[in-house]
């Protein structure tokens, strides 16, 4: 269902932008835009630019990642919480661009998450971290799988964030 609402989102979006395209008067007629494109191909095109493909994914998952290290050894369980949703529908919203991307992560998305959940529900600390080392593990497992094993996933020694909870 959310992957159903999240590909429903990003259509919507880009309706808006074809619609733009629709209404302008004559075809040789174009209108202004910052970076949007003068046609409705250069929309799309620069659309899609702008929502790349797997790595601006990933960078979302990596900031995401080590919030909910630091909410778990915090034990700001409603943080680490609201974290390991937003890995979930940071991973949906890449397989809408990268659907081959989506076998690969299975084990992560259809086990791990549901199982850190679980972790979080709990409130142990222990549980929580044997839950985060797995999903680590299952990260790096993922990387191979892709081809990417160079990008090695670590259980974070330095917290970056500015916000604290």
């Amino acid at each position: 269902m959310r992957k159903l609402t999240l590909l429903f989102c990003s259509l919507f979006v880009l309706l808006i932008a074809l619609q733009s395209c629709n209404q302008a008067a004559p075809e040789a007629e174009t209108w202004e835009s910052e970076w949007l494109g003068q046609t409705k191909q250069e929309v799309i095109d620069n659309a899609e630019e702008q929502f790349q493909g797997f790595s601006r994914t990933m960078m979302e998952v990596t900031y995401r990642y080590q919030e909910l290290y630091w909410a778990g050894m915090d034990e700001n369980w409603e943080y680490a919480e609201y974290q390991r949703e937003h890995i979930e529908e940071a991973l949906e919203q890449g397989f809408v661009r990268r659907p081959e991307r989506e076998l690969s992560s299975r084990q992560f998305m259809n086990i791990v998450l549901p199982d850190m959940e679980k972790a979080i529900e709990s409130k142990s600390a222990e549980r929580f971290m044997q839950s985060f080392t797995q999903l680590t593990n299952t990260c790096n497992t993922c990387h191979q799988m892709e081809e990417v094993a160079f990008m090695t996933v670590v259980i974070p020694k330095n917290r970056n964030t500015v916000i604290y909870f």
